[in-house]
Order: structure tokens, then sequence, then C-alpha cells
């Protein structure tokens, strides 16, 4: 694998949250969020992340933009605007101070899951996207207005929604807008935080292909963190799979579909939808809860809920190892288990 187009390069990313207890609010335990995340995204793809509710997927998204203080680990992201000459400069986010953080904003954005919250509601349309161009000091005046103009058409909204407030529009254009925000500033990355779980089906079909075009004509990247697999399927290069804070499988969609090498990621695959009346789905319904990022289990995290289960995985934690063409999984048995694909459309 080749370094030279990696934008972002994420090493051992660990985000815990301290539990607090008694009058002196004594540590006495940590929730471990985000437990040792090492993944890389490619100048130009989408990387798709995904996971249940609650395993870390979009603290690792706002560890990534520095939105709440990571723990520990290495977040090198590669800056166009910060280079010399034409070329890129690496920048390890986490140690970045406060001043190289402003100027770090101008790459790397956020599109947030509830489109009407984070927008602010005494604001107009007009003043919300061109906030970013005020506090960069990039356009004032007369050229700001143009520049919101231009990216609410590149959105699909129209010049006279700039005077208007938020609660004057529907879900899926107060999305757009919060689109329209993050391009303001040019960016390289954009973390798509569910940008699209929600709206309504069919206007996520709508912001998606408004994603996919912005994309090619602006050369974004994206982390688009979602928990619906037949929309990662649609708009993701590659595919990273979380579990209770660890990333246990990251591979090309096409791969990861039709050849999972973890069982958990064969049960999620076993809830996607299958368009054929004819076709009887197995679903493997996982046992138990999942557990406590508090108290993890022992050994791999998932062997509690795993029907492969055996000794070694219950007392030993499985290495994150690459099987070959970039094909990362984090699991014992990943060689000798045949395991089910989703079914094609």
């Amino acid at each position: 694998m080749s370094s030279d187009n990696i934008l972002l390069d994420v090493k051992g990313l660990k985000k815990y949250f301290p539990v607090r207890k008694g009058l002196l609010r004594r540590v006495v335990a940590q929730v471990k969020a985000v437990d040792g995340v090492d993944m890389y995204i490619k100048e130009g793809e989408t990387l798709g992340l995904v996971g249940e509710s609650g395993c870390g997927k979009t603290t690792t998204g706002r560890s990534i933009l520095r939105l709440i203080e990571p723990t520990a680990g290495e977040i090198i992201f590669k800056s166009k605007k910060l280079g010399t000459d034409g070329g890129y400069k690496e920048i390890d986010v986490a140690k970045a101070s406060r001043k190289m953080m402003k100027a770090l904003r101008r790459d790397m954005q956020i599109i947030f899951q509830d489109p009407y919250s984070s927008l602010n509601p005494r604001m107009t349309v007009g003043s919300i996207v061109g906030e970013p161009l005020l506090v960069h000091k990039i356009a004032k005046g007369q050229e700001r207005e143009e520049r919101v103009r231009e990216l609410l058409a590149a959105v699909g909204l129209k010049p006279d929604h700039m005077k208007r407030y938020p609660h004057e529009f529907s879900g899926g254009q107060r999305q757009r807008i919060g689109v329209a925000r993050a391009l303001a500033l040019d960016p390289q990355l954009i973390v798509a935080d569910e940008p699209v779980s929600a709206l309504d089906v069919s206007i996520q079909a709508q912001v998606l292909n408004l994603m996919e075009g912005l994309q090619e004509e602006f050369g974004l990247t994206y982390l688009f963190v979602a928990h619906d697999l037949s929309v990662v399927k649609h708009i993701s290069d590659r595919v990273a799979v979380m579990y209770l804070g660890k990333i246990v499988e990251l591979a090309a969609t096409e791969k990861l579909f039709g050849n999972p090498k973890h069982p958990y990621t064969e049960a999620l695959m076993s809830a996607v939808p299958v368009p054929d009346p004819d076709y009887n789905v197995e679903r493997i319904l996982l046992e138990g809860d999942v557990p406590s990022p508090v108290n993890p289990p022992s050994g791999c995290y998932f062997h509690p809920r795993c029907r492969y289960a055996k000794d070694i995985c219950k007392t030993e934690e499985p290495i994150y190892r690459d099987l070959g063409d970039e094909h990362f999984v984090k699991c014992h048995l990943a060689e000798e288990l045949s395991l089910r694909p989703v079914v094609s459309e």
C-alpha cells in the first residue's frame, strides 16, 4: 500500500470518558468509547464506518476532528492549504495547537446527523452558510453574499432561500443547508455523521446522490458514519465495521459484502433486506446484550455473542491484521471460517 494517496491516517485512537462517584467526584472507572482504532482514508474516497448504536462511530468521527479531545493516538492529516509549493503538510491533529486547529478547520468539516438542531434557529440561511467565511476572514460583504449564493446553488437551493430561517425548510432542505455550510471553506475531508438517518427514504436518496455529485465536483474525501448497511454499500469505496470501540473488519465494499471475514460482519449482513420475495433470509440473531464499554470482556470483545467462539477467543485479544489486498480483520478464526456473504441486489 502506497502512503502517497493517504489523506488521513489514524493510529491507536482512544477516547475514554471518566466515571466519577462520591462527594469528591473521584474517577472510579473509564468508559472506553473508542479503544485503539487504526484506519486510513485515501484522498478522494468514501470510507463507510458502520456498527450498532453505541459502538463509538460518532465519537471516532468527532475525535478525528478534535471536536472532542482524544485520550491517546495519532491522527495524521495531510493538509493542502497549509502545504508549500503545491505540496502537502503532514500534521498530527491530536497534538496540534489551538492556532493550528483553527487553520485545519478549513480542511476538515462535519455534517451533523440532525439537520435541525445543528442549525441556529435565530440566524438566516445566508448567515449560517456564510459564517465560516467571516470567522476565517475569507470573504465579507458582497463577495461573501455571492459565495453563499454559489454554495446554495451547488446543493440545489435557491438564492432567495438566503433570507429564510431553518424552521421554514423541510428536513431534506435543512440537511442541504448543512452540506452547504460544510463546503463553505472548500475542505478536503468531510465527516458525515449519519447525514441521512433522520430523513425520509426518498429524501435519503436525493441527499446521497447530492453528496456523490459534490465529491466528484469538489474532489472531497468522506468519512461516512452510518448504521444502515444498504446506504453504506451504495456510497462507500471501503467499509470499516466497528464493535465496542474497535475496528473489527475493514475492506473494499465489494470484498466486505461478498466475502466477510468477521462473525460480527456476517451478523450485520444478515439484517440487510433482500429485494427478492423468493429468497428466504436466515437472520443471525446475536445472543445477549452488547457488553459494557466500562468493563469489556477479556480476549475478543465479541466472543460472548459469537457462535464460532473457541477457548482462545475468551483469553487472548486477536491481532488486527491484513489478510491480503488491504482486507483487515480482528479475529482469531478469520482464515478458517467460511462466512455467508450478503445477497447481491
